[in-house]
């Protein structure tokens, strides 16, 4: 059953009236571009088809009451908190995602109570923006509720950003917001994060027999982790040591002589973000010529940079991109914030069974659970979903 529906479904249940109306919002892969956003550098996501649902309906009383459905049928309840009395840190766990976004609709004057049911299947803890896509879902059912016309989805992509950095504590950048609200299907997106300007660019893999397997390691990771937040504090300062407004400015021709001025620890970091960026813009004028075969060396030039240079990949990620790799995958890198989440493998359609078994096989080999892997497809963005007869 589809999120939109088994979140109608759990609303009426729990509420014994239907819903106002159901929005969602997907999870995105990155194609390429990692821990550029919040340098202001490119990014290249698509959306994926798995989604997370809210059914919403007003309040008069300007309390905010969150369910949430679970795989098993399961509804776990948030405490009800009013949305005036909201602050940083009084709402903890997953009911801060939502909590933060009503605080900072509330600067937007959106000040109403509402009921939310969550139902979604977006793997959680996988590095596909589960958590993006619960608070963008939210932003506009919220916005939704209370008559706001959503005609510029990436200042939205603002609110929910500072909904999770500042509520929930996370220091994420504008990559995966942007993404689950702005993808378009059959598409991936190529954002400048510094200007916001951006290019639906067609991006078929079935067209060329290749697909884009993601391999979830089941290896769960988190933003709210020390070590995301070190390495953008360590970009910010390599960038305030060369006197730029970020890494962006970093041209790919002068990177030795930027080196050269830096601490060897901060070195990696930059190197890093500089040649991230060139990869992006590659794949870009490899996609709009066609030759989507040749993206495969970025692929593995980008994961490793991520392994060696800003090391955020793990154990489990570096041995699902060695087994795709040596199972006939044209390319493959982690994707995410690192230290966990799901990798990706550009691969034939005729060696998916051969690229899955590798993986799985080498997983058993060490021990480790099973991964779940999937054929990602270009998906696409937030909305309010039709109502289903």
């Amino acid at each position: 059953m589809r999120p939109a529906r088994r979140a109608t479904t759990a609303f009426t249940r729990l509420h014994g009236a239907a819903p106002a109306g159901v929005w969602s919002a997907p999870g995105r892969v990155n194609l390429i571009g990692e821990h550029t956003d919040y340098n202001d550098g490119f990014v290249l996501p698509f959306a994926l088809p798995h989604r997370t649902a809210v059914a919403a309906s007003p309040r008069d009383d300007g309390l905010l009451r969150v369910a949430t459905l679970g795989d098993d049928g399961g509804v776990r309840h948030a405490a009800p908190v009013a949305v005036a009395d909201l602050e940083p840190g009084e709402v903890t766990g997953w009911a801060a995602y939502p909590a933060g976004v009503a605080w900072v609709l509330r600067d937007q004057g959106v000040t109403g109570g509402a009921d939310l049911v969550i139902a979604g299947d977006v793997p959680a803890g996988a590095g596909l923006s589960s958590s993006h896509a619960l608070e963008c879902a939210v932003a506009l059912a919220l916005l939704g509720l209370a008559d706001r016309p959503v005609d510029d989805l990436p200042r939205v992509a603002r609110w929910v950003q500072r909904a999770e950095n500042d509520f929930v504590g996370a220091p994420t950048g504008l990559l995966d917001q942007t993404a689950s609200l702005c993808c378009t299907e059959a598409h991936v997106l190529f954002l400048d994060v510094r200007s916001f300007e951006s290019e639906q660019v067609p991006f078929d893999a079935a067209a060329h027999d290749l697909e884009v397997l993601v391999v979830d390691t089941r290896a769960s990771h988190s933003h709210t982790d020390g070590g995301y937040g070190a390495r953008r504090a360590g970009c910010e300062e390599a960038a305030g040591l060369l006197g730029v407004p970020a890494l962006r400015d970093v041209e790919e021709d002068g990177l030795d002589a930027a080196l050269d001025r830096l601490p060897e620890r901060l070195r990696p970091l930059v190197r890093h973000v500089v040649t991230e960026n060139a990869r992006v813009l590659t794949a870009v004028d490899l996609l709009r010529a066609d030759k989507l075969a040749e993206l495969g060396p970025l692929l593995d030039a980008s994961h490793a940079s991520l392994r060696d240079d800003y090391r955020v990949s793990a154990p489990e990620l570096d041995v699902a991109v060695d087994a795709a790799r040596s199972a006939g995958a044209l390319g493959a890198r982690m994707v995410g914030g690192g230290f966990g989440g799901s990798a990706i493998a550009l691969a034939p359609v005729a060696e998916h069974d051969r690229v899955v078994r590798r993986v799985v096989d080498a997983f058993a080999e060490r021990g480790w659970q099973a991964p779940r892997t999937f054929t990602a497809v270009p998906s696409a963005g937030a909305g309010r979903d039709e109502p289903e007869n």
